[in-house]
């Protein structure tokens, strides 16, 4: 019958990332016997994890149709105004950590409630408000401990980047809680239905009762909260908080939503998307390097992914 024909747009829109991904893992282990190893797939898992923690916060704000290119520099920010904080009572004393955790989350909040009432109070496009937030942010890194480096942390601090819980790495533990809780409050809550409605079409959102600018403020604070918890995890990771980390991670977070399944035109996506999008961009990156191709190919490599995501999006959407 025509009604239960096959749609194979319909099933690569579903699956055809996690398809890729399989194939990608495949071709990679026949190049390298090293690649499928516990160390390499936990080295894959664990810097995936930084930027995938990102990525969900990501998904809220392409889901309303919007976009933070800051959130790389603003990784650095909240990691460098973090490790300030803590250096204060010294960054080798014992509860250092906590000092630094709470600084980088509040950082990044506050950036990305600044950011998002930018948007919706000066209605400013998000990528003109991210795009100046980008140079800010980064400008600020450099500005907070004049470029350079603050280290010296103490165990308790360094554990939260390169400790482990039954053998698996701290931040790939707390990038699974961010992610289910992402995902709970994106497919079982109203917030995370206003938030579909809100992308799919904001005015009648609007007409229906929902306080639009409230909600794309959110998305943007939970971006930034997630930004600061990151840059927390990298500088405890690395043993440092630098002015250059995170640096081209907002190409990394983007991709991993986009190449997840998320419209850049808002209301369709999700977080269960992104982490196979994320894994799929940590599994690439690896790849690659075990490869020996070069970091600047493999920015190549990764724009033209994300260019092919968008375009097949597009081309399902005018079959459809």
């Amino acid at each position: 019958m025509a009604g239960t024909r096959f749609n194979v747009i319909a099933w690569l829109r579903r699956f055809g990332t996690t398809l890729f991904l399989v194939l990608l893992m495949l071709f990679f282990a026949s190049q390298n016997q090293r690649f499928l190893s516990l160390r390499n797939l936990t080295n894959i898992l664990t810097e995936g994890s930084i930027y995938g923690i990102i990525a969900v916060g990501m998904t809220f704000v392409i889901l309303t149709a919007g976009v933070d290119l800051s959130v790389g520099s603003l990784l650095a920010f909240a990691g460098m105004a973090g490790a300030s904080a803590a250096q204060l009572i010294g960054a080798d004393a014992a509860t250092s950590w906590i000092i630094a955790l709470a600084a980088s989350i509040a950082v990044g909040a506050a950036a990305g409630y600044l950011q998002g009432k930018a948007v919706t109070l000066l209605s400013i496009p998000p990528f003109i408000v991210t795009l100046g937030g980008m140079t800010i942010w980064r400008g600020a890194t450099l500005i907070l401990h004049d470029g350079a480096p603050i280290s010296g942390f103490d165990q308790n601090y360094r554990w939260w980047g390169t400790g482990s819980i039954a053998l698996l790495p701290v931040p790939v533990i707390v990038f699974a809680l961010v992610a289910t809780a992402g995902y709970i409050v994106q497919r079982y809550t109203r917030y995370g239905r206003h938030i579909y409605a809100v992308g799919g079409n904001p005015e009648a959102a609007r007409l229906n009762g929902l306080n639009v600018a409230a909600i794309v403020t959110s998305v943007y604070l939970m971006v930034g909260v997630l930004a600061g918890l990151a840059g927390f995890l990298q500088s405890a990771r690395l043993g440092a908080a630098e002015a250059t980390a995170g640096a081209g991670y907002e190409l990394r977070v983007i991709a991993s939503v986009v190449i997840g399944g998320a419209s850049l035109s808002g209301g369709r996506g999700g977080v269960g998307g992104t982490i196979i999008g994320a894994l799929l961009i940590g599994v690439m990156t690896n790849g690659l390097v075990i490869m020996h191709v070069s970091s600047y190919w493999q920015q190549v490599v990764i724009g033209l992914i994300i260019v092919a995501a968008v375009a097949f999006d597009s081309f399902a959407k005018a079959r459809r």
